[in-house]
């Protein structure tokens, strides 16, 4: 295969801080746009295939979650390339066997057009499915997060629920979160940008490890 042919094929993938890509599609609650959405946050996430084990024990969590995501002004919408028909049946099992209702709806993409456009069709891992791909929308339709993985491995819900607040808090107060950085944990200020700024950091009330490293209570945050 040459180096156009592989190129041609490899999937475009949507940019972070760019408008996410368009789409109206069929979902299990009716035709679904993304402008539907306009205002809230969305986490769109892909998934292999219905009726299979991983995927399960994903929406059974997405599921158990959904308040959280509620509470937080995000909806969820998944998408994997099966039929509405197949969609529903997959959700009533889930409903019967594992006494989970999936309350979000689920895009069919039969054609891909949604997942290519998103980049969720890897052909190193298949070109056939989905990967477990993974899109948090702000309220703006722009792109602020996006994660991959692959088709073995289950995804943390956990971890969407955290940077979903971690990105909520950084708009909120104009700060950054580190590693792992839980809701009330101390925030990151933006580093100065001049030499006096520095020294005035250094002297104020931040817990400043030095000049370029420095961290502040939630509270003090707001109020600066």
């Amino acid at each position: 295969m040459n180096t156009q042919t592989q190129e041609s094929q490899c999937p475009s993938m949507p940019r972070l801080n760019e408008p996410a890509p368009d789409f109206t599609a069929k979902t299990t609650h009716g035709m679904r746009s993304l402008s539907d959405y306009r205002g809230r946050w969305l986490i769109l996430f892909s998934h292999p295939a219905d009726f299979t084990p991983v995927c399960t024990t994903e929406f059974i969590a997405f599921s158990k979650a959904y308040p959280q995501f509620q509470a937080l002004n995000c909806d969820l919408l998944g998408l994997s390339i099966d039929s509405t028909f197949a969609h529903i049946a997959w959700t009533r099992t889930i409903r019967e066997k594992f006494g989970v209702e999936v309350p979000f709806p689920i895009i069919e993409d039969l054609s891909m057009q949604v997942a290519h456009s998103y980049g969720m069709i890897q052909p190193g891992e298949s070109d056939t499915s989905a990967v477990r791909a993974t899109y948090v929308i702000d309220p703006e339709g722009k792109l602020r997060a996006m994660v991959l993985y692959p088709m073995t491995n289950g995804r943390s819900i956990a971890e969407f629920l955290r940077i979903l607040k971690a990105l909520q808090t950084s708009d909120a107060h104009g700060v950054a979160t580190p590693e792992n950085w839980k809701e009330g944990e101390a925030v990151i200020v933006p580093p100065p940008a001049t030499t006096a700024d520095a020294d005035a950091r250094m002297a104020g009330e931040d817990e400043c490890t030095d000049w370029f490293f420095c961290k502040r209570s939630l509270e003090s945050a707001a109020t600066t």
